[in-house]
């Protein structure tokens, strides 16, 4: 009976292994896997938080329908940094926060911006801490730590606008324009915004 014996190579038995040309093609067929799956999770993120910031202003836009019905107007306020100021179109992120604070304490009840409803104040809709944008994130919720607006999913403040409704000429909605910029910088395609228009 004889013995299957490997071949010898000139310096002893032959070894079973890779080849280097065999590990370059393994790790490259890894690294295109792992970009396609990465691509495929920024793209369901992003899809994500857009489908949160839809529901999101609607449920704000409902807040506002029923402070109009008790109230007789939808929140708005004059004079600088007021809704009936900041023109829907502007990509400024600067100008968002004082409206939008403002319409947060009509619709939330949080008249002085802590975080809570004030008392004999009637909320619209309640919000969670992490959709509030503070004046200090890197601190903790207090009252001297206030909310100064409503925070998208993108990290942004969300836009609000009476302007068209207080005879302006510009907006969109004959009762308030509501949008979020998304993820892009200021100054992107519009048409990417998610709005209430």
């Amino acid at each position: 009976m004889t013995k299957n014996v490997s071949p010898k190579t000139s310096r002893g038995f032959r070894h079973n292994a890779f080849t280097l040309i065999e590990l370059i093609v393994v790790v490259s067929i890894i690294a295109v896997l792992g970009a396609l799956v990465l691509s495929t999770a920024g793209y369901a993120r992003k899809k994500g938080a857009r489908a949160r910031a839809e529901t999101e202003i609607a449920a704000m836009s409902a807040a506002c329908e029923n402070y109009k019905a008790d109230n007789g107007v939808y929140p708005n306020s004059t004079g600088t940094g007021g809704t009936d100021g900041l023109d829907p179109s502007t990509t400024n992120l600067a100008n968002y926060q004082m409206p939008c604070q403002y319409m947060y304490g009509q619709i939330s009840g949080d008249r002085d911006f802590d975080g809570m409803p004030d008392a004999n104040v009637r909320p619209y809709m309640a919000f969670k801490e992490i959709l509030l944008l503070r004046a200090d994130m890197s601190n903790p919720p207090s009252s001297s730590n206030p909310v100064t607006a409503i925070r998208d999913p993108f990290g942004n403040s969300y836009g609000y606008s009476t302007m068209k409704a207080s005879g302006g000429a510009n907006g969109y909605n004959p009762t308030f324009d509501l949008w979020s910029i998304t993820d892009g910088p200021p100054g992107t395609d519009q048409t990417k915004w998610i709005k209430n228009w």
